[in-house]
């Protein structure tokens, strides 16, 4: 059988149709709306999503992180303040972020401003997390260069012992941010590559809906 070329892949999106009908003036619920639908398909980890951030001088770097929170403000996620995408978001505290949800053949982008969450919010989802993650905040030195494998084998070893029967605390290096956003596009796959796009952008405090070019 013949292996098909990367530019012969392709798909024909034909599930549903978005119009400004459709959708809810205010971009958050819409979201939350999109969301649910893709818990109720059973989709693989939905609140995965592609997190891009950049230099001060514009150099961009992406990689997949998941979502822990949504309200009015924005979207939550947590990681090591001290990582790539830590020391990005000092120094230039903007983000975009993109949900695929490709049984649905949906997307959703997000351009906003970045902030760290409060320390309560912070120590109050750490502590959720199951044991395990909450000792692996404290093992890893992201994106770090280390020695081998064994080096965190044998960290988070030390610390198992340290706070057997005792709490952990959350490390002061780790916490959350907040993507506060000021555009989010609503994207639904169409027949004959016309896909449907419908953008929220933020003007004045108010949300502003627009149909885009495909």
């Amino acid at each position: 059988m013949t292996t098909p070329s990367i530019a012969d892949l392709r798909l024909t999106y034909t599930r549903a149709q978005l119009t400004e009908a459709d959708v809810d003036p205010d971009p958050i619920r819409q979201f939350q709306l999109w969301f649910e639908q893709a818990l109720a398909a059973d989709i693989l980890e939905p609140n995965a999503m592609t997190l891009a951030t950049a230099t001060k001088d514009g150099i961009p770097s992406a990689r997949i992180v998941l979502l822990k929170g949504v309200s009015d403000r924005g979207f939550v996620f947590f990681t090591n303040y001290e990582s790539h995408k830590g020391q990005e978001l000092a120094e230039n505290p903007q983000a975009a972020l993109v949900f695929l949800w490709q049984a649905l053949e949906r997307q959703v982008r997000i351009e906003g401003t970045v902030e760290k969450v409060s320390d309560a919010e912070t120590v109050a989802y750490f502590h959720s997390r199951p044991r395990e993650s909450q000792l692996g905040a404290w093992v890893s030195n992201q994106s770090q260069v280390i020695a081998s494998r064994e080096v965190l084998e044998q960290r988070l070893a030390e610390l198992n012992q340290q706070y057997q029967n005792q709490e952990i605390p959350r490390p002061p290096h780790w916490g959350g941010y907040c993507v506060i956003p000021h555009m989010i596009e609503f994207w639904q796959g169409r027949p004959s590559r016309l896909h449907d796009r419908l953008r929220y952008r933020l003007d004045n405090h108010h949300w502003i809906l627009e149909r885009l070019a495909p």
